[in-house]
């Protein structure tokens, strides 16, 4: 890939990065830190106990992810489909029911940087499956499913271009 063209795409990430409410980042970047093993997220994102203790139960959660990135799925099969996507369900249930993330733009950011470019084809499923459960609460459940727009739900194809920006935390600079 020309360095323009990569130089680009990272812009134009960091700017949908941008778009999102600073609690859909700050989630994003912790999620980040726990799911792909950045760093140790108790000592850098744990405010309180209870920030603690969402921490914990989203390294338990996350645990899934590498068996996911492994079994992907091929978008013309049926093969493996239950067991992928029943998984990718729990764990974005999971997430969302944290009421951090507040639409599909900021859940599909999130996800494509934790398993990669080929689980594009099945994060509209998953988030819709996630965002209906009786888990959601009913407002949320309808804020999530409207946010998810008709093109991204019926995209003829997706890109397997890799992600290239990746945010992380930055310690506030002492006045």
């Amino acid at each position: 890939m020309p360095v323009t063209s990569k130089a680009s795409m990272t812009i134009s990430e960091m700017r949908e990065f941008a778009s999102f409410s600073a609690a859909e980042q700050r989630y994003i970047r912790r999620s980040l830190d726990i799911g792909l093993g950045r760093c140790d997220a108790f000592l850098v994102w744990g405010r309180n106990a209870s920030e603690n203790a969402a921490i914990r139960s989203q390294y338990v959660t996350y645990q899934e992810l590498k068996a996911l990135r492994h079994a992907i799925p091929a978008e013309t099969g049926f093969d493996m489909i239950e067991s992928f996507v029943g998984k990718l369900t729990r764990v974005a249930a999971f997430d969302l029911a944290q009421e951090r993330l507040d639409s599909f733009s900021a859940f599909r950011f999130l996800y494509e940087r934790l398993l990669g470019a080929d689980a594009r084809p099945w994060l509209p499923s998953a988030f819709c499956a996630a965002a209906a459960l009786p888990q959601i609460r009913p407002d949320r459940r309808k804020m999530l499913l409207q946010s998810l727009s008709e093109a991204a739900a019926t995209a003829p194809g997706w890109s397997d271009r890799a992600p290239t920006f990746y945010p992380e935390f930055i310690e506030e600079a002492a006045a």
